[in-house]
């Protein structure tokens, strides 16, 4: 019997286990469900600091900035900006070269299956492939309708490409230069034409950095190497492969060096634009690198000219641009107006980190002409959002009241920025970026705003912005000072700044204790600017211009602004100082309320919360009411560094209550009150201690048995805690939850505490429409992590290294800030981004509020301007490439003198059917005209001399004298014969190879003939029976 009920008794115990643990797992199903967590970029503004390439579309007029860590920025006119991110790469350093094409319906790169790999050219050029085989260029030849490419291996190695007839054209390298060759010096010391000499150690490979074609017709190049040298190539194509192979070494190359030192940077960077009519027998190189190292970082312009041959090259002019920083790339501009000017292009300097100039005509030619260049400045990209010139300190966003005068007066405002004060506002026209299209949303009767962003600055100014659409625009510059009005240390670099959403008030504090009440909308009993100290209050009438009215500036303390809130629905601002100290301030009289003394050791009051009450539960609680005795007032909740924490009432601005929450070291982030009834599992009167690096595993009393176990809810409602009002105290290490035992004190005991086992930045609340909330965190780490509430459990997480390949940086959250629905700015350097939380937030996704970077109408008027003239499509010819006719589907024109077999490729699809199969190099023997068929007969003496040449035979077998052997071998060291053997053996392998390869192309040409007579029978004997005009 009693055996019985022990069995049942344990039993139900069991079955309670289970129900109790089925319960908090539904629990935290329905949290994490209801938060609706989706973190995802909404809008991103400037530069990233890794950018290193650029791009430039010169039809839709947009720039690409590629950055090292995969990010592709897109820059237009009007605020138009598009960040591509993507974790999917394709490329190798194998020497294989790739083919992509771009589908329109789909939106989508896809490659195809058409790949070069460098074997494949090595076979048909007759050439070794070297183990270093990195492709450093692809370029499509002008003038070639697309039919030719250039690829530009690391080890020197230059190959022309023909992809309609998949054979090499021609064959450049450091072994093509003559032993006497060409070099001009163009030093400051002497630009002068010589006769150069390459020794023996110049004849190895060179690498390649960089190039670009240096003529519109695609018949000159320009390479940069390693060792500073640029060396300009005759790429006409006169001659086959074959012949190109037999004969001598030809003067067909000029050597540039930019310095005469032995020790000089690698030229990394060529652009080549023309001028005038000289487009293909001169005209402006750019060049990065090339100079002796250790001097000053420049980049070069060239002015060649070649008229009379390449050999005879002549440097007319050069000029050299000092930089604003470590160079990256840069791009040529072509001009807008080619009647004016010489009609060449400009370049678009990227520089680190992330710094845009524009060079113009007009500035390179007071550059060619000055000695001193220090008083001729470059037009620097203008950010929609400044953060580092000037400097960003602070920030805020905020919501609008849908008020209507509010919205009317700031409609007006927004015109007035828009339309009226284009000297302040309006980027510098001459800046060459213009492409996009704006939304679509104008400024009507039915335009609300609903979000303005607000910005302090090391210089003092404050910048307003209208942020309802995802192209924010400008509203208005608040210059520190007013004129008429003299104020110490109003250029301060500002330090808090807050918005009242009510009245649209905005307050601004600085280093130096200065604040700055401005509001907003403008109204018409304006009274004058207010001058308020501790100890004076002074009216100054004076004249404002249109815009935010500056009503009043208080000096209270010479100590920073720490914190700045409104209250009251902006009757009352709380201002918390470095010093420790709090002050309220009445907005309506302009006056002081009171200045209290330091709440906690002089420990600067970082954070200020604001709690409503009323006189019903002040009179439950235990506090005296005649410090409290006005029901429409607030408390204000002051937090110091040292986690201590002061209530002020707003009516007097007396200090009702302090209290100490501090531990060992540690330093306090943010206070929030949060309202409202919630269930919490029950803790026996204990705090519930949990570590982040559990994932809030929680204790539960003394019991070692729970410390990896989690908190059960009890399935009975009665005995879990019903929570009211409660605060919750974020420090670095540690976040603690806190029940109010009335409006004004919070309770000694804590109902929940996390410790963080990564230290802690930055907090927010995160509240949904129905009133879930949840505690977001910033982690030093640069993780964001969500947390339910009031549990504090992880729901969710993210980092900004994957969001937006940021790291987190030093007082980065002083820049913050954000909404309750889930929306946070963050600045980082030259970059300004929001991020959103909830999937539900569809704020910045209004499809009309987003701009359009792609203006169809541009790109069908440039394609049928291309069609309609062809003098302008070849002058063109440098912008029109394979890759062109892939993804835009550009027309070429043939070349007169391209000696190479013409394909009509007006239609696009001739080069997607290329493309769209795997290179084949079987047909070589049958399409190519002009190549020699190579017959393979080892009976004959002349074909067994080649193919085994340079082994024993024998016939006319004899001892080979040491100088024969010297040559054969002479990049091998002098005495190491093994090395010489081992060569020797592995190009008897090599030949061997060689051998095997042609038996199996003998057999796939054998093969292929048989199914071609098989097709041939087949498509005879369908044709058969068939009317001559049905064939057609």
């Amino acid at each position: 019997m009693f055996a019985k009920k022990l069995i049942e008794k344990a039993a139900q115990q069991l079955q309670q286990h289970q129900n109790q643990h089925k319960h908090s797992q539904s629990l935290q199903a329905d949290v994490k469900s209801s938060v609706d967590l989706q973190p995802r970029i909404t809008l991103h503004y400037g530069i990233p600091s890794a950018s290193s390439i650029l791009a430039f579309d010169p039809i839709q007029s947009l720039l690409a900035v590629g950055t090292l860590d995969g990010r592709i920025k897109v820059v237009g006119g009007d605020n138009i900006e598009v960040l591509l991110v993507s974790t999917k790469y394709i490329g190798d350093e194998n020497g294989m070269v790739f083919v992509l094409m771009f589908e329109t319906d789909k939106r989508k790169l896809i490659q195809l299956p058409y790949l070069v790999p460098a074997e494949s050219i090595a076979e048909a050029a007759a050439i070794s492939v070297p183990p270093q085989k990195s492709v450093v260029g692809v370029l499509p030849q002008p003038s070639s309708e697309g039919n030719r490419m250039l690829i530009a291996y690391e080890h020197g190695l230059i190959i022309l490409w023909d992809v309609s007839e998949n054979q090499v054209m021609s064959i450049k390298g450091s072994k093509n230069l003559e032993k006497n060759h060409v070099v001009v010096d163009l030093s400051k010391e002497g630009r002068k034409l010589s006769v150069g000499d390459i020794s023996d150690d110049k004849q190895m490979d060179r690498e390649i950095s960089t190039l670009c074609w240096a003529s519109y017709d695609g018949s000159v190049l320009a390479v940069g190497y390693t060792d500073g040298d640029i060396i300009l190539w005759n790429m006409s194509v006169s001659v086959s492969l074959k012949n190109q192979q037999a004969a001598k070494p030809s003067n067909d190359s000029v050597k540039l060096q930019l310095s005469s030192g032995d020790r000089r940077l690698p030229v990394i960077v060529l652009h080549w634009t023309a001028i005038g009519s000289r487009g293909s027998h001169g005209g402006q190189l750019f060049a990065y690198g090339g100079v002796e190292i250790g001097s000053e970082e420049v980049l070069t312009i060239l002015s060649l000219d070649w008229s009379h041959g390449i050999q005879n090259v002549k440097c007319v002019g050069r000029t050299d641009i000092t930089l604003n920083g470590s160079f990256a790339d840069m791009v040529l501009v072509p001009p807008t107006d080619e009647t004016e000017g010489v009609n060449s292009s400009s370049p678009i300097i990227l520089t680190n980190p992330g710094q845009l100039h524009f060079y113009d005509e007009a500035c390179l030619s007071a550059l060619s002409r000055q000695e001193r260049r220090d008083t001729v400045s470059p037009l620097p990209y203008e950010m929609v959002i400044p953060t580092v010139e000037p400097q960003m300190t602070v920030s805020k966003l905020s919501s609008v009241p849908k008020d209507e005068m509010f919205l009317e007066s700031l409609l007006e405002l927004i015109q007035a920025a828009k339309y009226g004060v284009e000297d302040d506002l309006d980027k510098d026209p001459r800046w060459p970026i213009y492409g996009g299209i704006p939304n679509r949303i104008s400024l009507e009767d039915d335009y609300h705003i609903e979000r303005i962003y607000v910005a302090g600055y090391r210089d003092g100014s404050v910048r307003i912005w209208d942020a309802t659409s995802p192209a924010l625009s400008q509203i208005h510059i608040l210059q520190p000072e007013v004129k008429g009005v003299e104020i110490l240390d109003a250029n301060a670099a500002v330090s808090a700044i807050d918005i009242c959403s009510t009245n649209l008030y905005l307050a601004i504090g600085n280093e130096f204790g200065l604040v700055r009440l401005y509001q907003l909308v403008c109204t018409s009993d304006h009274k004058g600017v207010h001058i308020v100290t501790a100890t004076d209050k002074n009216v100054h009438k004076v004249h404002q211009e249109d815009g935010p009215l500056c009503m009043a500036f208080f000096s209270l303390l010479r100590s920073s602004i720490r914190s700045l809130k409104f209250a009251n629905s902006g009757t009352r601002l709380a201002i918390g100082f470095e010093s420790g100290q709090v002050a309220m301030i009445d907005t309506t009289s302009m006056s002081v309320i009171n200045l209290t003394d330091a709440i906690s050791n002089s420990s600067p009051v970082i954070f200020l919360s604001v709690n409503s009450y009323s006189d019903t539960r002040i009179s439950q609680g235990n506090t005296d009411s005649n410090s409290v005795n006005d029901s429409d007032n607030s408390l204000i909740f002051a937090l110091t560094e040292d986690v201590s924490v002061a209530v002020l009432d707003t009516a007097r601005g007396n200090l009702i209550v302090t209290q100490t929450h501090s531990e060992k070291n540690s330093s306090a982030i943010s206070l929030h009150i949060i309202e409202g009834n919630y269930l919490i599992s029950e803790v026996s009167g204990e705090s519930c201690v949990s570590s982040s690096s559990e994932r809030t595993e929680t204790r539960v009393g003394h019991q070692p048995s729970d410390l990896h176990g989690k908190c059960s809810y009890a399935e009975d409602p009665s005995s879990a805690l019903m929570l009211n009002s409660h605060a919750l105290i974020c420090c670095e290490d540690s976040m603690t939850l806190y029940s109010l035992k009335n409006p004004v004190e919070i309770d000694d005991k804590s109902v929940r505490k996390i410790n963080l086992v990564k230290p802690c930045s930055w907090t927010m609340i995160l509240r949904k429409d129905d009133g879930d909330y949840g505690p977001v965190l910033l982690y030093q780490t640069g993780v964001l992590e969500i947390r339910s509430f009031p549990n504090l459990e992880v729901i969710g997480e993210c980092s900004l290294a994957l969001l937006l390949r940021w790291s987190f940086k030093t007082n980065m959250e002083k820049t913050m800030s954000c909404t309750e629905n889930g929306q946070i700015i963050l600045v980082n350097g030259g970059e300004f981004a929001f991020i959103s939380l909830l999937a539900s937030e569809n704020n910045f996704r209004i499809p009309e509020s987003l701009p359009c970077l792609h203006d169809e109408v541009l790109a069908a008027a440039a394609e049928a301007n291309i069609r309609s003239s062809p003098d302008r499509k070849k002058s063109q010819g440098i912008a029109l490439g394979i890759f062109d006719k892939v993804i835009k589907g550009l027309e070429g024109k043939d070349s007169n003198n391209s000696g190479h077999k013409k394909v009509d490729c007006l239609d696009p699809t001739h080069l997607k059917a290329i493309f769209s199969k795997p290179l084949s190099l079987e047909s070589w023997n049958d399409t190519s005209q002009n190549q020699e068929v190579i017959e393979l007969n080892i009976d004959t003496k002349s074909e067994r001399g080649r193919l085994f040449e340079g082994s024993s035979s024998n016939e006319q077998s004899r001892m080979r004298t040491r100088e024969e052997i010297i040559a054969k071998y002479r990049k091998t060291p002098t005495g190491d014969v093994h090395a010489a053997a081992s060569q020797a053996r592995d190009k008897l392998a090599e030949r061997g190879e060689k051998l095997a390869k042609m038996c199996e192309h003998t057999e796939e040409l054998q093969n292929g003939a048989e199914d071609y007579a098989s097709m041939a029978a087949e498509l005879a004997k369908r044709m058969e029976n068939r009317k001559w005009w049905n064939i057609f």
